[in-house]
């Protein structure tokens, strides 16, 4: 699993039992080490430990920007101080967790020596004010597995966070005419979000396979790999090229800084070098490295997000919605030419011809059934949302490509939902759920989230601890 580093700043006020709170936070300093979480701590700021004086604000902030933490967790060890948590929260503009430890039964002379709960209200008020976007763990023990999972949950959210706004996008040749519906806003996804493009022409990327067929090693490294990892039914010449294409695509990813690639894929490409890139695709997307068709923007992004929140643990797979399915009313075909990574596959893929292409270079397999999260980020007219849900894996006829038959609650809902927009018929999948991981990323990235099925309050009520 991925790491996230998060600053450590837990805060107390002085009306309060000083050295309960140094206790709680020492305690909660020994349960992230027990979960192997990675924080930044602010034990040399001041002998206590804890942040509640204005003056250490700063020291703190240049602290945690130095070690480069992906968001602050504030636990509250008693009331805690509102207003600096809010300062440093502001200016920081990284993703908050709030949390305090559940409040011991008053002693019998009625004292009360910590207030945790009660500091929480008026931090979350303090962070509207500020208009900061905070998330709420519940008020438990640290040994509850609410205190585990809302932490876990978190570093994910940090995770998503971080990667949306350090996403920039190998744009490999302009999208093919025919598809008016992956076109974007190559400058609003600039100005809204710092999503940047890096367009270049197919010429460059023919150039860079010739330089590493030349180069050879890479090559033939990829050749074994596929020989070793499916079953080939292309010609050698054909094999070459889709390991040629692979390395080409890597190398300019590196070459330019983006961490997806989206291609433009046919039918200028198949004239160029002979094969349909999905293969290529596929071997990338194994990688950790989201490669999308048709050069769908926002399909790339989309698939940034969805194995972002999964924190790199399970791979992506970028699909159509097809067809219905001839048996099951809530049935959809999830299919493309070949792209799909290989750990998606429940048997072993073979490289070999599309469906309505003439040219080789497709994957073909059966993805794994059971429980996933599709999702889209997509948007028009100024306004983007991620759509999002559940669906599960099942039987269904064989068709060609990379496929898996999905059931969801509702189909007509859904189909609703993407024919009316802004969705198109791309998504992305992962067998993970990952719904309220990027529902409650939302807050923090700009975006609204758009649930496919009525179950927001069921994921608010995960969020919460319940």
């Amino acid at each position: 699993m991925k790491k996230v580093k998060i600053g450590f700043a837990p805060t107390r006020r002085s009306i309060f039992s000083a050295p309960d709170a140094v206790k709680y936070a020492n305690l909660t300093r020994e349960r992230l080490k027990d979960l192997g979480v990675e924080f930044v701590d602010i034990t040399d700021i001041n002998g206590e430990g804890l942040f509640y004086d204005e003056a250490d604000r700063e020291k703190i902030e240049e602290k945690f920007r130095k070690e480069g933490v992906k968001g602050i967790f504030f636990p509250h060890g008693n009331f805690g101080t509102e207003y600096v948590c809010a300062r440093l929260a502001r200016d920081m503009g990284l993703p908050v967790l709030l949390w305090g430890p559940r409040d011991e039964r008053p002693d019998e002379n009625g004292v009360r020596l910590r207030d945790s709960q009660c500091g929480l209200f008026a931090t979350g008020k303090v962070l509207r004010r500020f208009q900061v976007p905070f998330t709420y763990m519940t008020n438990c023990r640290l040994t509850d597995p609410e205190f585990q999972r809302g932490i876990e949950d978190f570093l994910a959210v940090c995770n998503v966070v971080d990667v949306f706004r350090h996403t920039r996008i190998l744009q490999i040749a302009p999208r093919p005419f025919d598809f008016w519906s992956t076109m974007c806003n190559e400058g609003e996804l600039l100005e809204k979000f710092n999503i940047q493009l890096s367009p270049i022409p197919m010429p460059e990327l023919t150039e860079e396979m010739k330089k590493v067929k030349e180069e050879k090693q890479e090559v033939a490294r990829v050749v074994e790999y596929c020989r070793s990892n499916m079953c080939i039914k292309i010609k050698p010449e054909e094999l070459e090229n889709v390991a040629a294409l692979k390395v080409a695509m890597k190398n300019l990813a590196g070459k330019y800084g983006c961490n997806a690639i989206a291609i433009q894929c046919w039918n200028a490409l198949q004239g160029e070098i002979g094969i349909m890139p999905c293969a290529a695709n596929s071997l990338l997307n194994e990688e950790g490295i989201p490669v999308v068709c048709e050069t769908d923007i926002h399909g790339a992004i989309t698939a940034l997000l969805v194995e972002a929140a999964g924190m790199d643990t399970a791979r992506s797979f970028f699909a159509d919605w097809t067809v219905r399915h001839p048996d099951n009313e809530n049935g959809e075909l999830l299919q493309h030419c070949g792209p799909w990574p290989i750990s998606v596959a429940q048997e072993k893929p073979a490289i070999g011809y599309p469906l309505a292409f003439d040219h080789p270079g497709a994957v073909e397999a059966q993805a794994k059934l059971g429980e996933m999260t599709l999702a889209r980020f997509d948007g028009d007219n100024g306004n983007y949302s991620l759509l999002l849900g559940n669906a599960k894996g099942v039987e269904g006829p064989y068709t060609k490509g990379t496929y898996v038959w999905v059931e969801v609650a509702n189909l007509k809902r859904l189909e609703a939902k993407l024919v009316e927009g802004p969705y198109i018929h791309h998504c992305v999948g992962i067998h993970k759920n990952v719904v309220p991981v990027l529902y409650e990323a939302c807050k923090y990235i700009g975006v609204a989230p758009d649930l496919y099925d009525p179950v927001e309050e069921d994921i608010k009520a995960y969020l919460r601890g319940e």
